[in-house]
């Protein structure tokens, strides 16, 4: 299930151009950085959404960093 899940996500953001990834990059940093401040005061029902969502900002990353270099 995990891979079906990271195999969609990477096909979406391989379409995406480099200003909407550094788009949904600072969105989802910002989601991560709020998710993370929400868990330190008290726990998350799931806090295993905290690891997806950094994973998901990784991967944004690393396209991200693709595109720039014209890979």
């Amino acid at each position: 299930m995990a891979n079906k899940k990271t195999y969609e996500f990477n096909k979406n953001v391989s379409g995406l151009s480099v200003e909407d990834l550094k788009a949904k990059l600072q969105e989802d940093t910002l989601r991560l950085k709020k998710l993370e401040f929400a868990h330190a005061i008290s726990p998350l029902e799931n806090p295993m959404s905290i690891r997806g969502l950094r994973r998901d900002v990784a991967r944004l990353r690393t396209e991200l960093k693709k595109k720039e270099m014209g890979i």
